[in-house]
């Protein structure tokens, strides 16, 4: 998708059919993966190829109804209270419960945001894998007829559809129930063909040469048996990082002072800087693998 180029992700065929589907047969996209192979930059992209605002829903342990849906403006209603019964001693409790329970005092989240919103939306639910299986449900109304129920006041019905993506990175198994209602897409490292496009996109300043040195060393870092391989985020920000500082070549100097840019656990970094080979065929790293080696 050209558009998908334009806002800054570049799409293979498969993703670029799971997003038409999405948007034809309007139904929900699932996205697992790893941790920073870009699936949220997909809803982001997506958001900004079709021009429309992205609502994000950041899931976390614990997350509730109050911060995922919607809460009742306590403090505004307890006012209001005070007040109808200071100018009438006789207050209506009907009247007054009808009052307070209304949109006035109503404080929508995220999900109710983008059902009641007056104009098409992309809501992204983002690391789904993190709430508990009670959050799963109450989301089932939203993701298979796109509407939320409301004890107080009844039903919301989107007025228009949203683009719903929900991204997870597989720390959990996810309800059948939840899947069902979702179109499906698993991302994965990139190709080092797909990587090399992603760092002319997102890395212009980095010279060919250089650029291919970083690509073969990245695919050969993600093969040795670290707690988190770098993603492609990370590529990007150590390709940025040479860009900065001026570097045109890969050796051992380089590679042992910007190596904290990859790893994000020290082991990782013990493990990739120990395993570093130079010789005068290229690089490699020890344990990766037979006959893995670049220049």
């Amino acid at each position: 998708m050209e558009e998908m180029y334009e806002a800054g992700y570049i799409c293979d065929h498969r993703v670029a059919t799971i997003l038409y589907l999405a948007e034809v047969m309007q139904k929900p996209i699932l996205i697992e993966g790893p941790a920073g192979v870009g699936k949220t930059a997909v809803a982001q992209a997506f958001s900004q190829a079709r021009g429309l605002e992205l609502i994000r829903l950041q899931c976390y342990e614990g997350i509730d109804e109050a911060r995922a849906l919607y809460e009742w403006n306590y403090k505004k209603q307890l006012l209001h209270i005070q007040a109808s019964a200071k100018m009438k001693d006789g207050a209506d409790v009907k009247e007054l419960e009808q009052e307070i329970f209304s949109e006035a005092y109503l404080l929508a989240r995220p999900l109710l945001q983008s059902i009641a919103s007056d104009r098409q939306n992309v809501l992204l639910v983002d690391e789904i894998d993190k709430v508990d299986f009670e959050f799963e449900a109450m989301l089932l109304e939203l993701l298979s007829e796109y509407q939320v129920t409301l004890p107080e006041m009844g039903t919301y019905r989107a007025r228009h559809i949203p683009f719903v993506f929900l991204t997870s990175n597989a720390t959990r198994e996810l309800s059948e129930a939840l899947k069902r209602r979702c179109l499906y897409l698993y991302l994965t490292f990139p190709s080092p063909e797909l990587e090399k496009r992603i760092l002319e996109l997102k890395v212009p300043g980095l010279q060919e040469g250089l650029r291919e040195k970083v690509i073969k060393l990245i695919q050969e870092l993600r093969k040795l048996d670290l707690k988190k391989p770098p993603s492609v985020a990370e590529t990007i920000d150590w390709a940025a990082s040479l860009v900065w500082l001026a570097r045109e070549d890969l050796d051992r100097e380089i590679f042992e002072e910007t190596v904290n840019v990859l790893p994000k656990y020290q082991e990782d970094v013990e493990k990739a800087s120990n395993g570093l080979v130079i010789t005068d065929r290229g690089i490699m790293f020890k344990n990766a693998g037979p006959g893995r080696s670049w220049r």
